[in-house]
């Protein structure tokens, strides 16, 4: 009998690769897509996609409604991040309780075997558990996205495309006649148009009236801002300050609309905390060497975890080297030959 597999449809190249990748291997693929935020554009619309795909490959596609869940998990919490000073990673948020959680739900109420999707990801089993892969094309790897999923969503997974290539996702597309009125890259996060967050937060939340000052590391009132949530750890642009050194922003106090800026040397760090950490070893009770990737576009570096055992979930990261832009609400992601270990947020 055949596996039924469950595929995520987007309506992109990415998961309609994988549905007829699946199809060729002789899965029985029924399509699920979401209908998670509204969108204004009916020549890019997602579900208009999908049906289009599913209709190419004569696949059954199922559509469920998350706007809801959406806005209550993800859009509230992503704005209640930001006022606090802290940028948040909604991705990472909705791969754990949207994506891998309430769709996957719904996958196994169609009688689903797994659900698939078009990451770039690779699932390996060690001692009876269930690890996350780096993807083979680095430039697309999406493991650190996928940190906080537990050892029962990932025994449900597939995730076809993470010995592939973007090139070669792309050529089983053109094999495949699968053509796409949707660009096939999304953008970097879904429900924010052209990536501009700050109107997104104002027209959402109404967040400019969050003015303040810009003091300088060393207690000085340097500028005025017009809310902290426009600014991030790092952020050198925009500022509007004149000083006789580059400035960055070192710190955000949302307490007291404060945006703290330094020099350079001020960005460095040589450790951070780590909360709510995710395992996919055995919690460690004592130092662990390993690899740590602060953002996504960060080369990952040598660190050692050290459990703090008054805190529920809390760990300390030593970096053998000190590193620049450590942000508050950012995931860090712990990696051991070329594996998800674990994880957790920026405190």
């Amino acid at each position: 009998m055949k596996k039924r597999v469950v595929v995520g449809m987007s309506g992109g190249i990415d998961s309609s690769v994988t549905a007829a990748l699946l199809l060729e291997q002789g899965y029985e693929v029924i399509g699920l897509t979401m209908n998670h935020w509204e969108n204004n554009s009916a020549s890019s619309n997602p579900i208009v996609e999908a049906e289009k795909i599913a209709a190419t490959l004569n696949v059954p596609l199922h559509v469920v409604d998350f706007k809801a869940d959406f806005r209550h998990l993800i859009i509230d919490q992503f704005g209640k991040e930001y006022f606090r000073g802290r940028t948040p990673n909604p991705c990472i948020v909705c791969n754990k309780k949207i994506k891998f959680g309430l769709l996957l739900d719904e996958a196994m109420k169609l009688g689903g075997d797994y659900l698939a999707t078009g990451h770039y990801v690779g699932l390996s089993n060690v001692d009876q558990r269930v690890f996350v892969r780096r993807g083979l094309d680095r430039n697309k790897d999406q493991s650190y996205f996928l940190f906080a999923l537990n050892q029962q969503q990932l025994s449900r997974c597939l995730f076809p495309l993470g010995d592939l290539d973007k090139d070669k996702v792309r050529a089983h597309a053109e094999r495949l006649n699968l053509s796409f009125t949707k660009k096939d890259e999304s953008q970097d996060i879904c429900f924010i148009p052209d990536n501009d967050y700050v109107s997104f937060l104002e027209q959402e939340f109404g967040a400019n009236k969050l003015s303040g000052d810009i003091v300088h590391i060393d207690g000085k009132v340097v500028g005025q801002h017009k809310g902290v949530y426009r600014y991030t750890i790092g952020q050198r642009k925009g500022l509007g300050i004149g000083w006789s050194e580059p400035l960055y922003v070192v710190g955000i106090n949302s307490e007291l609309k404060q945006v703290i800026v330094g020099e350079k040397p001020y960005l460095s760090r040589s450790k951070m905390v780590v909360e709510q950490c995710c395992w996919s070893i055995t919690v460690p009770n004592e130092p662990l060497p390993t690899l740590c990737q602060i953002r996504y576009r960060h080369v990952e570096v040598s660190a050692t975890i050290i459990p703090l055992k008054d805190d529920d979930g809390c760990a300390q990261v030593v970096f053998d080297q000190p590193q620049y832009g450590i942000t508050p609400g950012q995931a860090a992601v712990f990696y051991a030959d070329g594996l998800v270990i674990g994880g957790g947020w920026i405190k």
